[in-house]
């Protein structure tokens, strides 16, 4: 199986227009580079979905969040059809940035299940992974939030918040791809993530924070293609 690099544009500066464009063509250069080992996802902002998808061609993308509404009255919501419509392959739910109610959690995996999108479910614990794994989602993150956008890599402070959550998932979820978020900076902490059983990793500010995000990602997506 490919390992996962996944990225979180979140609302950077660098995650709209000319910035988050050029961020893209470099994340699918560097997916057509490692397409044989490597699976990129990239999460832009809603707005910057449609041009992004025109964009790539190797990266796949997802939506950032999703609402767990019905197309209808809802204004300011993001329904899923609405993404499925846009051509996402995905999309990400319950970042700590952006909490969710877990039959919130489970209505927009079965929602989604449904249209044909994959979710990226995230969890601050071993033990709320492990109940949202058991919804059968197609990835799952582990993200102390206590260490997101610290440059503290969770895979270093904390390896055993890792080593617990592939435990508990697989107890309830042998399918499931597990993936390593917060504080994942450097090719060495990506590579640690894998080494404690999971399937990849979901960074952010690693990438849209640096100086030279194309290079930042190559470094990733190399120490992940072993």
């Amino acid at each position: 199986m490919k390992h996962i690099l996944a990225v979180n544009f979140k609302a950077y500066p660098t995650a709209f227009g000319a910035k988050a464009l050029k961020i893209a063509r470099n994340s699918d250069a560097v997916a057509k580079e490692f397409q044989g080992s490597v699976e990129v996802v990239l999460l832009p902002p809603a707005t910057e979905l449609r041009e992004i998808l025109s964009t790539v061609s190797y990266a796949k993308v997802y939506a950032q969040h999703a609402d767990p509404v019905e197309v209808g009255a809802y204004t300011g919501f993001i329904p899923p059809e609405i993404l499925k419509d846009v051509g996402v392959e995905g999309i990400m739910i319950n970042h700590s940035e952006h909490r969710m109610k877990l039959d919130d959690i489970e209505f927009l995996i079965s929602k989604s299940k449904f249209l044909g999108l994959k979710t990226l479910v995230c969890g601050a614990t071993p033990a709320s992974v492990a109940a949202i794994a058991s919804m059968n989602p197609y990835m799952v993150a582990v993200e102390p939030p206590e260490l997101i956008g610290t440059g503290i890599p969770v895979s270093k402070a904390k390896p055993e918040v890792i080593s617990n959550t592939v435990d508990r998932v697989r107890k309830v979820n042998s399918d499931v791809i597990i993936l390593t978020g917060a504080g994942i900076t450097s090719g060495e902490d990506a590579r640690k993530a894998i080494e404690l059983g999971t399937q990849g990793v979901l960074v952010a500010s690693a990438v849209m924070k640096s100086a030279d995000p194309g290079k930042k990602m190559y470094e990733l997506a190399n120490a992940l293609a072993i």
